[in-house]
């Protein structure tokens, strides 16, 4: 693991402060935040399309402050861009979690999420938030939500989801099992998968601190 990331006695620290069942409430409370409605929009048609980007994905990302440009959502929708994205998907199980020891087989260098990842990226005007985004919509259990916030919260760099893969399955998956635990004390929906409880704890936690100048992270 790359050594500058926040640690998991940190991590845990911030799981287990009584403030993150009062956040994830708060997050997931209809009107509060847009973010809240990502899972859940459009789930049946989501449910149906589940290898395909569809124009509920590309509004699903919005509600997270982020936006592909107009010729690359039309390519993702009706183009070879968008059947590309869907022959890697279809070799991602929907099931998978990031938290599984098979996980490491989609998602690391030149695993069908990696190459769907830098498909995205490679598209003009295409951030790597977005790209992240988009996925996260089409496999919420393995490919976790990730934009400048948390990044400075667990002050990352490169191979975020390697290393929360690592991270959820060390010392007897305990990370893992504190994100259960929150979901239950929090009553987080089903929909919402274990790593999007991860992200939205560490973003609200972070948010505001975040608008700082020169923000050291949390």
């Amino acid at each position: 693991m790359p050594s500058d990331w926040l640690g998991l006695p940190d991590i845990i620290a911030v799981l287990d402060d009584q403030r993150s069942v009062s956040d994830l409430r708060r997050y997931l409370t209809p009107g509060a935040f847009t973010g809240s409605h990502f899972e859940a929009l459009g789930a049946a048609s989501n449910a149906l399309h589940r290898d395909v980007v569809a124009a509920e994905d590309l509004i699903a990302v919005q509600l997270l402050e982020a936006r592909a440009p107009a010729a690359v959502a039309l390519d993702l929708i009706q183009g070879d861009l968008g059947q590309r994205i869907s022959d890697e998907l279809r070799k991602i199980p929907l099931a998978v979690s990031l938290s599984d020891d098979t996980a490491r087989l989609y998602i690391e260098d030149d695993g069908p999420a990696d190459r769907a990842w830098h498909l995205l990226t490679e598209q003009r005007g295409v951030k790597k938030a977005v790209a992240g985004k988009l996925l996260a919509r089409k496999r919420p259990k393995l490919i976790p939500v990730y934009d400048n916030v948390v990044a400075c919260a667990l002050r990352g760099r490169p191979g975020f989801w390697l290393w929360l893969h690592e991270l959820l399955r060390t010392d007897d998956l305990c990370l893992t099992h504190r994100l259960r635990n929150l979901r239950d004390q929090a009553d987080v929906p089903a929909q919402v998968s274990d790593i999007r409880i991860f992200d939205i704890v560490f973003w609200m936690r972070h948010r505001r601190n975040h608008l700082r100048r020169r923000c050291p992270g949390l």
